[in-house]
């Protein structure tokens, strides 16, 4: 692991189940702060699994448990003194669909805003172009804020979704398969997008693209049947990977 980036995520021998069912194995990684880190692997291998866990989605479904160590800023996120709402705020989500509120460009931006605390109208306005700049939306929207985000682009919907997640200032941003039903040109300014992001927050990136991870990725974890495989930096992972699985996998032997 690089010294100069410190570590934002840690798991230890974290396991997932859900009910009898066992889908993640003993994953132990550490993921740095500041970059972009991708987890690849064929459909059902357990990456979707593990990034839902940082931020606790899995909670959502009956029966996930989680064991193990699983630490952002070296405090388990499943000890039983979190807010789950806190963690959340500090952890942004991006889905594979977009999907804004049937509502105002700007209403997309301000609701989670609005639910947490009282906020000014000048500092909401504020926070919306703040949010669509980090987002390389502004230009393309600031003159019709107050329509429907559901006459957007789908790559448009994607970038206000990023828009929205970056609105409440979380540290860290979770991303599943996020330009998988974009066109190639939205699927570029998405890429470009998750490289400035960076610098501002952790990103941790799930894709089937494997050159995608190739492209935009600073580590590369390989998933396979719910273990982690291989985790190093992306350019050694893809050039020189240590495992035969890995070699087999980016090679397109199977998946």
């Amino acid at each position: 692991m690089a010294k100069e980036y410190p570590t934002k995520i840690s798991a230890r021998d974290f396991s997932v189940f859900y009910g009898p069912k066992q889908a993640l194995f003993d994953i132990s990684l550490q993921i740095p702060q500041n970059r972009v880190t991708a987890f690849i692997g064929p459909s059902g291998c357990g990456k979707s699994t593990f990034l839902r866990s940082i931020n606790r989605m899995n909670d959502l479904i009956d029966g996930a448990t989680g064991q193990g160590a699983l630490t952002v800023d070296g405090i388990d996120v499943y000890d039983k003194s979190v807010n789950v709402s806190v963690l959340r705020r500090k952890i942004g989500m991006v889905f594979q669909k977009s999907i804004p509120f049937p509502k105002s460009i700007y209403e997309n931006i301000t609701y989670g805003l609005t639910l947490l605390e009282k906020v000014s109208r000048s500092e909401l306005d504020h926070i919306v172009e703040q949010s669509l700049r980090r987002a390389a939306l502004w230009d393309e929207v600031k003159d019709r804020l107050h329509h429907s985000a559901m006459g957007l682009s789908g790559g448009q919907q994607q970038r206000l979704c990023i828009a929205r997640a970056v609105a409440v200032n979380p540290e860290i941003l979770l991303m599943d398969e996020p330009c998988s039903a974009l066109d190639p040109i939205s699927t570029g300014k998405v890429e470009e997008l998750i490289t400035e992001l960076k610098d501002t927050y952790t990103i941790v990136l799930v894709t089937h693209n494997m050159q995608q991870a190739a492209r935009v990725s600073d580590y590369t974890g390989f998933f396979l049947m719910g273990r982690l495989i291989e985790f190093d930096r992306t350019r050694t992972l893809f050039t020189s990977p240590a495992k035969k699985e890995t070699e087999d996998y980016i090679t397109g032997r199977f998946g």
